[in-house]
């Protein structure tokens, strides 16, 4: 094991729960802190598509899609987004689906990859999440993630070669494989130190928990030893 305790999450741009998820995610790191834990965590965000059927232009709202291209009753539609709201509002998020630009997130996966080969993933996932849910942004187009790239620190030019060339692309699907291989079939999904496994926006005491017991995992096995 590593000196420091390592967190992978699948989550999805547009998922309204992985935005809660990971201001969970963050309390339940204050939490771990606040609780005596010393050992770094570090985060590191994979692709997961959950809508790849969403074409990059969608042509209507968020509740558009999900009545007509997922078969959803539009008052039931209605009632989760609702619900949803007001869950993001307790997180301090002001989540927007009247004029959040529905889209496919391809792109913007491979642009997180782009992040975190400067250091700069974690940025770039806050700053997508909000304006996709916050502020009506299109975070499906390379200009407009272009734009939103710069505004983390990202050069213009260097981010919009990666989000053309392709040169991401692979590790987008092998994120995708992991997924699979993990049984993941819902966003977020967050695995500590690859052995624990947390489903869905838990409750930061959750998270908390996760993090204390890898820590204690790493003083029971000390690094470069077995234990034994």
């Amino acid at each position: 094991m590593s000196a420091a305790i390592i967190v992978d999450v699948w989550s999805d741009v547009i998922c309204p729960w992985c935005y809660i998820g990971k201001r969970r995610f963050e309390r339940g790191l204050e939490l771990y802190r606040e609780q005596g834990g010393t050992l770094d965590v570090q985060v590191t965000y994979h692709s997961f598509l959950l809508a790849p059927d969403t074409p990059v232009d969608f042509d209507g709202s968020v509740a558009d899609f999900l009545a007509v291209h997922k078969g959803m009753p539009p008052e039931h539609v209605d009632r989760m987004l609702e619900q949803v709201t007001g869950i993001a509002a307790a997180e301090g998020l002001a989540y927007r689906f009247d004029t959040a630009q529905h889209t496919t997130t391809l792109t913007a996966h491979e642009l997180l990859h782009h992040a975190a080969a400067h250091g700069l993933q974690n940025a770039m996932v806050e700053r997508l999440f909000r304006a996709y849910f916050e502020e009506g942004r299109h975070v499906g187009r390379v200009e407009d993630l272009v734009e939103l790239a710069a505004e983390v620190g990202l050069d213009p030019g260097e981010t919009r070669a990666a989000l053309t060339d392709g040169r991401h692309a692979d590790a987008v699907e092998q994120d995708f494989a992991q997924a699979r291989a993990y049984g993941i079939s819902g966003v977020p999904f967050t695995v500590v130190d690859g052995r624990y496994g947390v489903s869905g926006a838990q409750e930061a005491e959750v998270f908390a928990r996760a993090l204390a017991q890898a820590a204690a995992d790493h003083q029971a096995v000390p690094v470069g030893g077995s234990g034994a």
